[in-house]
């Protein structure tokens, strides 16, 4: 930043000759202000459903989705703009503390009408949380402006929203995933990517298994469609596969890798048939044999939440965690999926 001052000095503190010329860039604050850039600002809230669906309403002056959010008002602070427009857009009085994203958005976007002159946009992206269905039943729309809201999948937001609202949304809700802070974007792309950036997770519908599920092993009477495992790493993240060419999730199977203590750990049923899971501890992971898939270690919580489970996800949840404790292993903090060496890895 250049040094300040209210006149170009001349003269020395007597006033009969000059000082020496200053070194460095000095500017009138004048002159500095008229250097400066100058965007717009904006703020939106990220909320998904217990399906880990994502909110974004219709409103009647343009045919995309968009999240719920506006402009943020001169004087105002991004994270007050975030909450009136939840207040008037949705009825909803809250507090939006989390950042999850903030974008810089170029000033020669496509689509933008020339007579507009935008100027570029800062927008930050707030973390509104998991809603349930009696906070969504709560909603109260306004007379004019929003005429709907729905909870998108996330892989179907790029057919629903411009381009790089859908990028944005994206990011940031990987963001959310990662746990580690707030994500910076230029034009909807992190400056710095992620595992999950990087593979595209979420780009592709998710795979529902909604059925009940059910502790211990499959009933000998039920037939089993497939067997996958939860492997504990040694601090607690489980192994988790990522489909290189789709960016889809899936736990792994049992067989992935050396593995001690295996246990039954539960079962989904649906369609007539039991998705059987295992638990174990992971001693070892051979040398990848597939380069479609990425392998990765997560937390649980971060696995269930690029799953679509259902409401009987939280009971998966609980006894993943139960077995964890049976296997002697900690509670593993969330931080970004790592992505494993092809050559594979020995704990």
């Amino acid at each position: 930043m250049p040094q300040l001052t209210d006149e170009a000095v001349t003269d020395g503190p007597g006033g009969d000759r000059p000082e020496p010329e200053r070194a460095g860039t000095w500017m009138t604050p004048q002159a500095y202000g008229a250097s400066r850039a100058g965007f717009w600002a904006a703020a939106v809230v990220l909320v998904t459903d217990t399906h880990g669906r994502v909110l974004v309403q219709s409103v009647d002056y343009r045919a995309d989705r968009l999240l719920p959010g506006g402009a943020v008002d001169a004087g105002e602070a991004p994270s007050a703009a975030a909450a009136r427009e939840m207040r008037e857009e949705l009825g909803v009085d809250g507090h939006y503390p989390r950042g999850l994203a903030v974008d810089w958005i170029p000033a020669d976007t496509p689509g933008i009408p020339p007579e507009m002159r935008f100027p570029g946009e800062i927008l930050h992206v707030y973390d509104g949380g998991t809603w349930t269905p009696e906070r969504i039943d709560a909603v109260r729309l306004p007379a004019q402006e929003i005429t709907g809201i729905d909870f998108a999948e996330p892989a179907d937001l790029p057919a629903l929203m411009d381009a790089g609202d859908a990028r944005r949304t994206l990011s940031a809700l990987r963001a959310r995933i990662n746990g580690t802070g707030t994500a910076l974007l230029e034009d909807g792309r992190p400056t710095a990517p992620t595992a999950l950036d990087r593979l595209g997770v979420l780009r592709s519908r998710r795979t529902p298994q909604h059925g009940a599920w059910h502790p211990g092993p499959v009933p000998a009477h039920l037939p089993v469609r497939d067997r996958s495992g939860w492997l504990f790493a040694p601090d607690g993240r489980v192994l988790l596969l990522i489909a290189r060419a789709t960016g889809a999730a899936h736990l792994p199977p049992p067989t992935a890798g050396a593995v001690s203590g295996a246990i039954p750990l539960g079962y989904r049923y649906g369609a007539r048939a039991a998705h059987a899971r295992t638990a174990a501890r992971l001693t070892a992971l051979p040398p990848a044999a597939d380069p479609a898939y990425a392998r990765l270690l997560a937390t649980p919580e971060q696995v269930r939440e690029l799953s679509d489970w259902g409401p009987a996800g939280h009971h998966e949840l609980a006894a993943v965690h139960a077995a964890r404790g049976h296997l002697a292993l900690p509670a593993p903090a969330r931080t970004p999926p790592t992505e494993l060496p092809a050559e594979g890895t020995r704990w």
